[in-house]
């Protein structure tokens, strides 16, 4: 095989790697318990809690309270949605990896207290649906 051709190949990889996330680092994640986020959200009142998920999959059941903005329109919502970037945000979707994405995306505008719910599969307490 030619060097170029070697090199072309290596590219694309560092490329895709860095395109799908896989030399990203989840160690500036900071991630809360459903035991804790519930707790906080009793004593403090501006907390947002952010559901990353579908508006189908918000319709079919949430945690009270929360705000949705879909993952695939967080980059360009958020801002408008919540101005306030020191206001602490609690992150969560269906299973946990949407809402690590969401994380990042909102890490990468600036806000400042985010942290990882999980998903609402393990959140133990009161849930609504239409």
């Amino acid at each position: 095989m030619k060097p170029i051709n070697i090199i072309l190949i290596i590219l694309i990889f560092i490329v895709a790697g860095i395109y799908f996330g896989l030399f990203s680092n989840n160690s500036d994640i900071k991630k809360i318990s459903p035991e804790d986020a519930k707790k906080n959200m009793e004593n403090d009142s501006d907390i947002i809690l952010l559901d990353v998920r579908t508006v189908e999959e918000n319709k079919t059941i949430r945690i009270p309270g929360s705000t949705l903005i879909p993952l695939d329109k967080l980059e360009l919502s958020a801002e408008s949605e919540i101005p306030d970037k020191e206001r602490t945000i609690y992150v969560y979707c269906r299973s946990g990896n949407r809402s690590i994405s969401a994380v990042k995306i909102l890490l990468k505008l600036g806000y400042k207290n985010v942290y990882d719910l999980g998903g609402i599969n393990q959140w133990p307490y009161e849930t609504i649906s239409n």
